[in-house]
């Protein structure tokens, strides 16, 4: 017989937390996970593996031109795209399992240990992907990818534990500047690498495997921090009882949770409108650097100016919109942000061919809201989630954000397939992402979808 759904915390019994000094040092060793793993997505995603494998897989292309793929022959500059969709596609099938899997054993460290160190062991293997070992780079980093999303999952399920709802703005905000400034710190001197690599003596492909492995050292180095510091919850307790994995449990856990979301339609609501701007979000930062080179015809040198100068203020734009939530509300200062991510999108086809200048005060004022989006969305997100279920529900918000890979690039490219490769109208379609998210947002009741869940609503929301 079928057991009733347990009915949502009473409002009037908010999570307990740690004591304050307890609170602060697990803070503080949380934000090392993103100064830890923000190299993955700077280092290897952004700037060095795609160009790399690409270029071993035309190189390794037989008489047609094409490369073999477990008997499948394609074009050698596809194979680093439907590696990336190949990984996200994984993610939006595991990352809820993920989360049910964390919140029903009680070990939610142990599996961010296990995610984090299978990932970090993952970028290190690139170092030997060399000559024609195009499909074990492709391999490589789909793991890499898909334990880093993981990872991530579990890793802001910890956000409710460590953190009162009045600090969660703060703590989260912090995180991320964590992220973008570990990341900048380790591109620049990657790129310094790079960038000098013939008066070393070097071989541009050895000068990248070196950057590849150091973003997998990088990453394992410092997530040992974390992993020290934070500890196991469950229910309430100090400290949780160890229970054990059942991958079958948890895949029912995630359809009862997917079930259970129309209990929490505004919590539903928010993840949908979170769903669009970030969408547009994540749709500007992928095809930023192909609009600089075929709109604005821009070089390879003012791009990577641009993403090191976008990489060092968003570590202050992350920590200055936390502050101005805390004086305005949550909602008001991510509505906000959004009006200027419309302005960007807005002003892009605007920009004169062979201005960098104007592309670097562009990047200026997207590195501004970029990490504060971000991080203001993901603390409001976890006082929406019904207590017990951080990882399950994170789980679907990390889905949110992986599937805005897709609709963004499906956009774009419906668009310029129509234009016949008009960029600048590319990027101004992006706008009916930040509109859509904007009015879903302003529509969205934020206190009641609190309490509704369970939760205490902060002063400022």
């Amino acid at each position: 017989m079928s057991q009733p759904p347990n009915p949502p915390p009473s409002p009037e019994q908010p999570p307990p937390v740690a004591p304050v000094r307890s609170r602060r040092s697990e803070q503080r060793a949380w934000y090392m996970y993103d100064w830890a793993n923000s190299v993955f997505t700077t280092s290897v995603i952004t700037v060095f593996l795609g160009p790399y494998l690409t270029t071993l897989a035309q190189d390794s292309a037989g008489p047609g031109g094409r490369i073999s793929v477990l008997g499948w022959m394609i074009e050698p500059t596809a194979l680093y795209p439907y590696a990336t969709s190949l990984s996200v596609l994984l993610q939006l099938v595991l990352l809820p399992a993920v989360g049910a899997i964390a919140d029903q054993s009680g070990r939610k460290r142990e599996l961010m240990g296990v995610l984090a160190y299978l990932g970090a062991f993952a970028t290190m293997g690139l170092y030997f992907v060399q000559g024609d070992a195009y499909l074990l780079g492709a391999g490589l980093f789909v793991l890499a990818n898909l334990c880093f999303g993981a990872s991530i999952v579990v890793y802001n399920s910890f956000l409710p534990d460590i953190a009162t709802p009045d600090e969660r703005d703060a703590v989260s905000s912090r995180g991320w500047a964590m992220g973008y400034l570990g990341g900048a710190l380790l591109l620049t001197l990657n790129l310094g690498l790079f960038l000098g690599h013939e008066s070393l003596g070097m071989e541009q492909g050895h000068a990248v495997r070196i950057c590849l492995v150091s973003a997998g050292l990088w990453w394992a180095l410092f997530s040992l921090i974390p992993l020290a510091r934070l500890r196991n919850r469950r229910e309430g307790s100090v400290e949780a009882p160890m229970r054990r994995i059942s991958v079958g449990r948890s895949f029912t856990q995630l359809w009862h949770t997917v079930k259970g979301l129309r209990a929490y339609p505004k919590t539903l609501m928010f993840l949908v409108a979170y769903l669009m701007f970030n969408d547009g979000i994540q749709t500007v930062i992928a095809f930023s650097a192909t609009f600089a080179d075929a709109a604005l015809e821009l070089d390879q040198t003012v791009q990577i100016g641009t993403i090191l100068m976008v990489q060092f203020v968003a570590f202050g734009g992350a920590l200055a919109l936390g502050a101005i939530a805390r004086r305005l509300g949550t909602k008001t200062t991510i509505l906000g942000s959004l009006v200027v991510w419309l302005v960007v999108v807005g002003v892009a086809p605007l920009l004169q061919t062979g201005s960098a200048v104007q592309f670097f005060v562009l990047g200026f004022f997207i590195a501004i809201v970029l990490g504060g989006t971000q991080a203001l969305s993901r603390s409001m997100f976890s006082l929406l989630i019904p207590k017990g279920k951080e990882a399950e529900y994170f789980g679907l918000y990390e889905i949110s954000d992986k599937g805005s890979a897709f609709l963004g690039a499906l956009t774009v490219g419906v668009v310029l397939d129509a234009t016949g490769g008009e960029y600048r109208l590319a990027i101004l379609s992006l706008s009916v992402f930040f509109v859509a998210g904007f009015v879903l947002l302003l529509l969205t009741n934020i206190p009641a979808a609190i309490r509704a869940a369970g939760n205490e609503v902060p002063a400022k929301v």
